[in-house]
């Protein structure tokens, strides 16, 4: 998702950040920091889910809406939900009204309940990483991969515990907007702040 560019701050920057004032925000205050908040992990890979086959800026835009309509991702709440709240969804133009989303996001708030209530969506998520973001160095976007063997096994993982649209390159999406794999590219102003933010995680010295 990375690719260099100046911009007319003087910065460099991931070259998806630009020029739009809305990526560029995204970029420099919240993509690739390292989320550890159980309901926070879980609203992004939901957000995630919903871009596939549509360009980020899309969600992002619509992003307030999104969180209205879904009640603030509280995905006890929307665990809950049932054809009448699908139909309801399906009316809101405020969102991507794709049914099979929408159905997704409701089975997926169930599994994040079953997974919260038995070790928490956050271990179940950061383990994979041993609990630190881990750190590349691509210096060009042809080196980012689009998903990898780790995207893949996490994914195959969470279809079989009950989580819809999360293919390999939707969970490395994810894992890049969260934090749990650094993939701001070397040359990218935000890396090394990033890369330092990775160091101190909840679970450091446990």
């Amino acid at each position: 998702m990375c690719g260099e560019m100046t911009d007319d701050d003087g910065l460099s920057r991931c070259e998806w950040a630009g020029p739009e004032p809305i990526y560029r925000t995204y970029h420099d205050t919240e993509w690739g920091l390292p989320e550890y908040d159980s309901r926070a992990l879980w609203e992004k890979l939901i957000l995630d889910g919903f871009q596939a086959g549509l360009s980020w800026i899309t969600i992002l835009k619509k992003r307030d809406n999104f969180r209205a309509a879904f009640n603030g991702f509280n995905p006890r709440d929307i665990a809950e939900w049932g054809a009448d709240d699908i139909d309801r969804l399906v009316q809101d133009a405020g969102i991507i009204r794709h049914r099979g989303k929408i159905n997704a996001a409701i089975s997926n708030a169930r599994a994040w309940c079953r997974i919260e209530d038995r070790e928490g969506f956050d271990l179940y998520m950061w383990r994979y990483v041993d609990f630190a973001p881990l750190q590349t160095n691509f210096a060009t976007q042809s080196q980012v991969p689009p998903s990898t063997e780790l995207s893949t096994r996490i994914s195959k993982d969470m279809k079989k515990d009950g989580f819809k649209f999360c293919g390999p390159t939707i969970v490395y999406a994810w894992m890049e907007a969260c934090g749990l794999v650094n993939d701001h590219l070397t040359t990218c102003h935000r890396h090394a702040a990033v890369a330092q933010m990775g160091t101190q995680t909840p679970w450091k010295g446990r």
